[in-house]
């Protein structure tokens, strides 16, 4: 069974809210927009609004702008109001995510349209709103301060809602890097300990626990080949620096001194 969402702005002040509002739905799969009343009648075509959605502009090409509530709820059979500010009495106050388990819930009777209802920015909702609604979704914030800007609560709603109908799998990532072997890991020692005996780190004739202790390094690391070719390449340029630094004696020791 297809389950419908619509998300519902009471009464919208900032253009540029709904913009991000549509954003904030695209990204979790929504698509279904209604406005009730907003500040400004062409909100939808607004420079605000469209800079804010940012590649969401087809879910502002789809939302409609209606005069009451009755029209966003048409066709809906379960309303879920937002608000932070508790009602003496009216629908239950949950948690998103509380609420949406419940609804979704293999013995509960499943919705087939469901609609998240938001305040307005300067005065969220009206008690007649709520008291309209099946459930009052409250986001669990800081006690000490839970203000929200609508398109973040939008967010954090569409980001449980798509939990609960569903996730979107997590992008995998690109392919692993190649773990080198042990005769590369060993061959890469080797090699390293030629520059360190080079550089005099390593005495070669009490080389003592370093070489054991750094392929127990490697080995914890589990160094790709691509690590490998690396850590080659710096005992190569060593070796190099190390190379031209004796030319270099050399060439000094070989000139005539200059009077």
């Amino acid at each position: 069974m297809t389950l419908l969402t619509r998300f519902v702005l009471l009464h919208t002040s900032h253009a540029g809210n709904v913009g991000a509002v549509a954003r904030a739905m695209k990204v979790m799969g929504f698509d279904d927009l209604v406005l009730v009343a907003p500040r400004w009648a062409d909100v939808l075509e607004r420079t605000e609004a469209i800079e804010r959605a940012s590649g969401a502009g087809d879910v502002l090409a789809r939302a409609r702008v209606v005069d009451t509530l009755d029209q966003a709820l048409a066709g809906i059979d379960h309303v879920c109001a937002t608000a932070m500010t508790p009602r003496d009495f009216g629908p239950p106050v949950l948690a998103p995510r509380t609420h949406f388990a419940q609804l979704l819930a293999p013995q509960a009777a499943r919705p087939q349209a469901v609609a998240l209802v938001f305040g307005s920015e300067r005065f969220g909702m009206r008690n007649e709103d709520v008291y309209r609604c099946h459930a009052c979704l409250s986001i669990p914030t800081s006690p000490t301060y839970g203000s929200l800007n609508i398109a973040a609560a939008v967010q954090l709603i569409a980001y449980d809602w798509r939990e609960a109908l569903g996730a979107y799998p997590v992008q995998a990532a690109a392919a692993q890097a190649q773990p080198a072997d042990a005769v590369q890991v060993s061959d890469m020692l080797r090699h390293w300990q030629e520059v360190l005996v080079a550089i005099g780190f390593l005495d070669p004739a009490a080389p003592k626990k370093l070489m054991p202790r750094l392929q127990q390094l490697f080995n914890r690391a589990r160094p790709s080949q691509q690590d490998i070719h690396i850590l080659r390449g710096i005992a190569r340029a060593v070796q190099a620096d190390k190379s031209a630094d004796k030319v270099k004696d050399g060439q000094a020791a070989a000139s005539p001194l200059r009077r």
